[in-house]
């Protein structure tokens, strides 16, 4: 059992599935197969059900999973504790609504236990304006959800700012159309029976890629709502479909159900400045890492 086995486990367990997980880590599917099948033969137990490309964690795979969590902390203490310099001064991080709700509670738990010292700023708001704030210096570095190329070639202005700026992948998120509970399924846009489409603000990304998705087929005016917990209760009046990632709808236990169509996987980034950043930017860089694929849901087991 090595360290690296135990991170692709958790980001096995956290995305569900070896594809997602393996572009969340960077290694081929077929690699991320053989550590966990090692891991699995090395414990002796089976640490997920596997049906179809969907994996789920077995009752050893969920109490594995708290002392794989323990296990990657543990190890992250031990790297700084013996670093000679401690990291200082103010973070500001700039984050889409989503990722600080679903992604960033076990790295920001993390990052103030390590180093209470560093004043982090948080900062909500949208990809589109995330991006700015850091170009212009009002960010340190922000998360964003990166649009599609199709998206990026038509909005040539925000690709020339993406490309201004290093940028990284730190998670993978599952995009969805969340539907009523009494709405057919559906394979497009043009079999929606709703009348409109709830989603934030028009600078987020995940509002964007649903807008052309349903442009495709048909004309759904947006509802512009302020948080995820009001879009989901948009959808349970029967009358509107909404945008979300799965990671949140997953956090949220919603008490009625809901239907749910896939629009496919979306990366969030770190984005930040090239040669200009501060001596806090490495440690929470570092504590990121650390913590990809680790949502509030499994960091909190």
């Amino acid at each position: 059992m090595d360290l690296s086995s135990i991170e692709i486990f958790l980001a096995v367990a956290s995305d569900r599935s070896v594809t997602k997980a393996a572009k969340a880590v960077g290694r081929a599917p077929s690699n991320v197969t053989t550590r966990v099948q090692q891991l699995e033969e090395d414990l002796g137990v089976s640490l997920f059900s596997r049906d179809g490309k969907k994996m789920t964690l077995t009752r050893e795979g969920e109490t594995f999973l708290a002392y794989a969590n323990r296990l990657v902390a543990l190890v992250l203490e031990a790297r700084q504790a013996v670093r000679p310099v401690a990291p200082s001064g103010t973070l500001r991080v700039g984050t889409m609504e989503s990722t600080a709700a679903s992604r960033l509670p076990a790295a920001l738990t993390q990052f103030n236990q390590m180093w209470p010292e560093v004043s982090l700023h948080l900062t909500m708001g949208a990809s589109r304006d995330l991006t700015r704030d850091v170009l212009s210096d009002a960010l340190d570095c922000a998360l964003i959800a990166r649009p599609p190329k199709t998206m990026r070639e038509q909005d040539s202005s925000f690709d020339a700012e993406l490309k201004a700026l290093e940028m990284e992948p730190i998670f993978v998120e599952e995009l969805l159309i969340v539907l009523p509970s009494g709405h057919p399924s559906i394979k497009s846009a043009a079999d929606l029976r709703v009348g409109s489409l709830a989603a934030l603000e028009p600078g987020c990304t995940y509002r964007r890629i649903a807008e052309n998705w349903a442009r495709k087929s048909s004309a759904l005016p947006t509802s512009e709502l302020g948080s995820y917990h009001a879009i989901l209760a948009s959808v349970a009046t029967g009358n509107t479909a909404a945008v979300m990632p799965r990671s949140v709808l997953d956090l949220m236990h919603w008490p009625t159900p809901v239907q749910t169509y896939q629009l496919g996987p979306v990366e969030t980034l770190l984005v930040y400045r090239r040669n200009d950043r501060p001596s806090a930017f490495n440690a929470f860089h570092e504590v990121l890492s650390a913590t990809k694929g680790r949502d509030l849901r499994l960091a909190t087991h």
